[in-house]
């Protein structure tokens, strides 16, 4: 588990691991507790959240866990066991860092209404409306690519299924060979999944997607303890050899952990949100994450070794059925975590739309419901969602490959939500403070530095893959 998020000392609070029932004063207490202790002001918070532990975790867990762990096999075999457990740890611990700044800042907005913009209005507000739409830009990619995803691999999933339930003379209909129509009857669940307003309400479908996470694993160890008949033999295996594929590989790890756009989010909707309950949040998300990429990462090259692919379910014989059902679960995954990339894009676009017409300093227009949150009015809600959604249903559906633009978002995107503006905002709102933590402080300008040494490397692979095409796999 890492435990970078224990950086600030904290009080013992015994109603801070409790199931979240505490009451409004008391919630309010441990926020302006937790507030001092980070060398930010208390916000004012006088509206409870709703959302429990469990369901902050799964969906932050969900937002982090995604496509890119297929590739973390392939990321071992370019430097070796140990370096890649190494890096993958580093990766996580530097990415929960990032949460745990923005955790902190968001206590300056006051009834659990803090935003990117929120805090960026505070700290930089010229350059408010800019962040969100770096953020809204990424997530729309991020989310069109998941639809591209399912419209690749479902029909696949639908011939294994043929191939082992049915007899030899039966074949899948036409239309079940379509990606196209199957997004497009997907849809179906997607549309009111991402026409929900708070993310607490995805929990559901959040521990389903967890749950194929967990089928993925249990394959990579099956797989490793009993081969399945027409599997690449292994090659070799090395506990330390760089190559030049490494590259490629590390920035996939770094972003691999990427799931800043729904902090916030989770920190406004969470019971008796103190500092120490938002650690406990960040640090089981990342870890969760960081454990199931090290399962998959370790079994799978040691199944395979440098003869291991991109995509490590597809090393696996798709005529099995333990392996077909694990490639739907794969989509199923992907699928819920469409409307968790959805919901920030939404909420950035409301900000860059009406940018110099908000009602506060804070960017919020609306009215306010019964947590203090403000929300969108149903018209802009509407119209908003129904965009973004045919935005990225109409790339999906005519676009099958977006690699190189999802690299250079990724690269950018990703690494500025990251990285950049958490090291950004805490420094901002921590340097003149004399009772800051010195420490973090310094933490905050090294994620800063860091963010932007991955920005240039990553912009610089980029192009030069434009240059000299190599195939490799994008740095969405």
């Amino acid at each position: 588990m890492v435990q970078t998020y224990h950086a600030v000392p904290v009080s013992a609070e015994p109603n801070d691991v409790d199931d979240g029932r505490a009451d409004e004063h008391e919630g309010s207490a441990l926020l302006g507790d937790r507030a001092s202790t980070t060398g930010l002001a208390a916000s004012d918070t006088h509206k409870e959240g709703h959302a429990t532990l469990t369901s902050s975790v799964g969906n932050l867990a969900n937002t982090i866990i995604g496509s890119g762990m297929l590739t973390f096999p392939r990321a071992l075999a370019s430097a070796g066991i140990i370096p890649g457990m190494l890096t993958c740890v580093f990766s996580g611990a530097v990415g929960g860092f990032g949460l745990y700044l923005l955790s902190a800042c968001a206590r300056k907005a006051p009834h659990r209404r803090t935003s990117f913009f929120a805090v960026a209005s505070l700290t930089f507000p010229r350059a408010a409306v800019f962040f969100d739409a770096a953020i809204a830009i990424k997530c729309f990619g991020v989310s069109s690519s998941y639809l591209i995803i399912i419209k690749s691999l479902l029909p696949n999933v639908v011939a294994s299924l043929y191939h082992d339930l049915t007899p030899p003379d039966i074949n899948p209909p036409e239309w079940a060979l379509s990606g196209r129509v199957w997004i497009s009857l997907l849809m179906v669940v997607l549309l009111p999944l991402s026409f929900l307003r708070r993310l607490d309400s995805l929990r559901h479908t959040s521990y389903i997607a967890l749950f194929s996470c967990a089928y993925l694993v249990l394959i990579v160890i099956v797989c490793y303890f009993r081969p399945l008949k027409g599997m690449v033999p292994p090659g070799e295996i090395h506990l330390i050899k760089f190559t030049p594929s490494f590259i490629s590989t590390f920035p996939i790890q770094v972003f691999a952990f990427t799931c800043a756009q729904n902090l916030f989010p989770i920190f406004n909707e969470l019971k008796a949100n103190s500092q120490k309950r938002m650690n406990i949040v960040i640090g089981t998300a990342i870890g969760s994450a960081t454990v199931s990429y090290e399962i998959i990462a370790v079994f799978g090259y040691l199944t395979f070794g440098t003869h291991v692919g991109a995509n490590i379910i597809a090393m696996y014989p798709s005529t099995s059925l333990f392996i077909a059902v694990g490639q739907l679960a794969i989509a199923i995954l992907v699928l819920f975590s469409y409307p968790l990339q959805v919901h920030p894009c939404r909420n950035c676009l409301d900000k860059v739309f009406h940018f110099g017409s908000t009602t506060d300093k804070f960017g919020h227009e609306g009215v306010e419901d019964e947590h203090g949150a403000g929300d969108m009015t149903p018209l802009k809600h509407t119209v908003l969602t129904a965009a973004v959604v045919a935005g990225t249903f109409s790339i999906a559906y005519f676009v099958d490959n977006l690699e190189m633009v999802l690299s250079f978002v990724g690269a950018t995107g990703s690494t500025t939500i990251s990285f950049i503006l958490p090291g950004l905002f805490y420094w901002k709102l921590t340097k003149d403070d004399p009772n800051r933590n010195k420490l973090l402080n310094t933490g905050a300008l090294a994620l800063i530095c860091y963010g932007f040494l991955i920005l240039i490397f990553c912009l610089s692979y980029n192009i030069y893959n434009i240059v000299h095409p190599t195939g490799g796999t994008g740095l969405a």
